[in-house]
């Protein structure tokens, strides 16, 4: 049965080619929003906290500071309002996913740049 599924989904889903990116960086997601009959581009610009899933079925959580309250968004990898998606800065962790991120605030809360 998993097979099936897992055919299915390499077939039909149509994949993005979307830049390589992991736990630690700065990304900038740019995807559609739409309000009645018009669509505009939004962008949320985070850092990213979890890579989970595989396949069609792989999310990211990315998480920003808006003033003092901290936002997250988990976006799909095959969302289709999806346009775009830049890297800013790659950072440097030694975790796949950085929870404790949550708690720091201030410079504790600053991702050290990988030299890639």
């Amino acid at each position: 049965m998993e097979s099936l599924v897992k055919y299915v989904q390499d077939e039909f889903v149509n994949k993005k080619d979307l830049p390589q990116f992991s736990a630690g960086d700065t990304i900038t997601v740019y995807y559609e929003i739409k309000e009645g009959q018009k669509t505009r581009t939004q962008f949320f610009r985070g850092t990213v906290i979890q890579k989970r899933g595989t396949g069609a079925s792989q999310t990211f959580t990315i998480r920003k500071m808006s003033g003092t309250v901290g936002v997250e968004r988990i976006f799909p990898v095959n969302l289709p309002a999806i346009q775009k998606i830049e890297v800013n800065k790659r950072g440097k962790v030694r975790r796949k996913r950085i929870f404790y991120f949550r708690g720091l605030t201030g410079k504790k809360a600053r991702i050290q740049e990988a030299k890639r």
